[in-house]
C-alpha cells in the first residue's frame, strides 16, 4: 500500500534552530511531508493538542524537557505517531533505554546521514499508514460482523 506523502504531519523540535533547519530543508527538498518545527517544547505540545500529527522526532538534551519526556506526552495524545529520538553519541544509552520506555520507532545519532533519515522517516511513516488501515479494515469486519449477528438472531426469532 502506497501512503499519501502529502498527507504526513511531522513535527520537529529541537533547541538548536541549525538542526531545525538542515532537516526542514532537507524534508521541504526532498519530500511533500508538511513539516512543523519547534525550538520549545511546550510549542510543539501545544501544536499537538489541535492537530494531527504523523510523526514526531524530537532532539535528546533540550532545556526544560528532555526529548524523553518530550515523546511520551506524544505518546499520550498521538499514540499511533512513531517517535523518533535524535541524540549525540554520548547519549546513546539513553536511547536506547528509551526505546522500551516511549516506545521509540529509532533513535538517530547527530550528525546524521540525510539519506539514512529520510530512509527512517518514510519507514516509520509508511508503518504509521499501513497500521491506520489495518485499524480501518478490523473496524470494518466488526461492523459486519454485528450485522451478520443482527441478521442471525433476525432468523432464529422468525423460525422461534
Amino acid at each position: 500500500m502506497e501512503f499519501m506523502e502529502n498527507d504526513s504531519q511531522i513535527v520537529i523540535v529541537d533547541d538548536e534552530e541549525i538542526v531545525l533547519e538542515a532537516i526542514s530543508s532537507l524534508l521541504d527538498l526532498t519530500t511533500d511531508y508538511r513539516v512543523n518545527s519547534f525550538l520549545s517544547p511546550a510549542e510543539a505540545l501545544a501544536f499537538a493538542e489541535n492537530a494531527q500529527v504523523d510523526l514526531v522526532m524530537a532532539d535528546y538534551l533540550m532545556p526544560r524537557m528532555d526529548g524523553i519526556s518530550l515523546l511520551s506526552a506524544f505518546r499520550d495524545r498521538h499514540p499511533q505517531a512513531p517517535r523518533i529520538l535524535l541524540t549525540g553519541y554520548a547519549d546513546k544509552e539513553n536511547a536506547i533505554k528509551a526505546i522500551n520506555e516511549v516506545g521509540l520507532f529509532q533513535y538517530i545519532e547527530k550528525p546524521w546521514d540525510n539519506e539514512n533519515l529520510l530512509i527512517v522517516l518514510r519507514n516509520a511513516l509508511e508503518r504509521r499508514f499501513l497500521f491506520k488501515s489495518l485499524q480501518e479494515k478490523i473496524a470494518e469486519i466488526d461492523a459486519t460482523h454485528g450485522q451478520l449477528e443482527g441478521l442471525q438472531r433476525d432468523i432464529l426469532r422468525t423460525f422461534i
